[in-house]
């Protein structure tokens, strides 16, 4: 068995994608099926082709599609330095659910309500302001 991709339905697709690239996620291949009336969004970690998230997008709306058709866990990403990858992202207007408080764990959500863990590659960071102190907003 081989790992292809997570899929996820987005409601605006440039709006998901921008987040995504806030992730630094690049799209890596894309699928228009004028037919099917779709695109398919093909994002993945710079250097990790092998590891991406597909976003789908239907052009007519998502109307009559089941309403928990978006329901999954999460998607979850190592990063480097997790307190500048969640600072980044509130820079840019993203809400951390989840504050890093432990140093190693954070979750945000995406314009489409898709839960992401972002947690620290490597041992926790210590603790640091302000997320040390930062209670929970909404859920993760």
């Amino acid at each position: 068995m081989k790992y292809l991709h997570t899929m996820v339905r987005v409601l605006d697709l440039e709006k998901s994608m921008a987040f995504y690239e806030l992730l630094g996620l690049r799209e890596t291949r894309r699928i228009e099926n004028e037919a099917g009336r779709f695109t398919l969004v093909f994002m993945a970690p710079e250097g990790q082709p092998e590891c991406p998230v597909e976003l789908t997008w239907n052009w007519d709306g998502d109307a009559g599609l089941p309403s928990d058709s978006r329901h999954f866990g999460h998607l979850a990403y190592g990063v480097e330095d997790i307190y500048a990858t969640c600072a980044h992202l509130a820079a840019h207007g993203v809400v951390i659910n989840r504050p890093p408080r432990d140093g190693r764990m954070a979750f945000v959500r995406s314009p489409d309500n898709v839960s992401i863990e972002l947690l620290q590659i490597g041992e926790a960071l210590a603790p640091a302001e302000p997320w040390a102190s930062m209670g929970n907003t909404g859920h993760w």
